[in-house]
């Protein structure tokens, strides 16, 4: 019976050229794809709206432009999710330090998620398995979009491609399907509940928010009416 044979070094050299080929291509098509997200006619999709055609599941976005956006949607977003938003560069280093320090207490850490690691994450990266891994490949993509891309741009893909509900992507199919109304016409309290029910829009439903989410979204309609220079950025 033929004993099987060991790879030689010259085997690893090609297994490990491969790989970093390998590699280098998964590595170009996010900044590749970053230039051709930057015009307005553009409309990208996300990781999870590619998974929901592959499977057949299907899914409802309509694209809108931010002009076509209740201001007050995109300023509950940044009150709720990402207050340092128009100031940092893709990465709030302080929030990060934090998430850092308590780790190293062996404290229970918070998100230190931005909206533009947010968009990287729906557009080029997966969800849930290996997050940690995921991280250490978000971090420099969220620099780099953000050094190529506007703000305002950053926030019109993120409101097109954000997960509303099952199957609901996009804030304009998200108005429509809670509340019956264009994303323009979003009121107050209505673009507070939508903001509060995006870190877990399957749980969280905005039409019908229990006790503990209707107190968090009187918490951002307050602050979202006072976000002043939190959003100079949009405008």
């Amino acid at each position: 019976m033929a004993r099987p044979r060991r790879l030689n070094r010259a085997g690893l050299n090609r297994i490990a050229r491969r790989c970093l080929i390998v590699a280098l291509v998964l590595a170009a098509i996010p900044v590749v794809l970053t230039f051709l997200y930057l015009p307005p006619f553009v409309h990208p999709v996300s990781t999870l709206m590619l998974k929901d055609l592959v499977t057949f599941s299907g899914y409802d976005r309509r694209w809108v432009s931010i002009d076509d956006v209740a201001p007050v949607l995109a300023h509950s977003v940044i009150m709720s999710e990402d207050g340092q938003f128009c100031f940092h560069r893709g990465v709030d280093l302080g929030e990060l330090r934090g998430v850092v320090d308590d780790a190293l207490a062996g404290e229970a850490t918070r998100g230190a998620s931005t909206i533009t690691m947010q968009t990287v994450k729906n557009l080029f990266l997966w969800a849930r398995p290996l997050s940690s891994v995921r991280k250490v490949v978000e971090l420099p993509l969220a620099v780099y979009f953000d050094a190529v891309m506007s703000k305002r741009r950053i926030m019109e893909i993120y409101l097109n491609v954000a997960e509303w509900g099952p199957g609901i992507y996009g804030i304009e199919a998200a108005a429509q399907h809670h509340f019956g109304v264009s994303a323009k016409q979003l009121s107050r309290r209505q673009a507070a509940l939508l903001a509060v029910s995006l870190p877990n829009p399957i749980a969280r439903n905005p039409a019908r928010p229990g006790p503990g989410l209707r107190r968090l979204a009187s918490l951002i309609e307050r602050r979202a009416g006072r976000s002043g220079a939190y959003v100079g950025c949009l405008d």
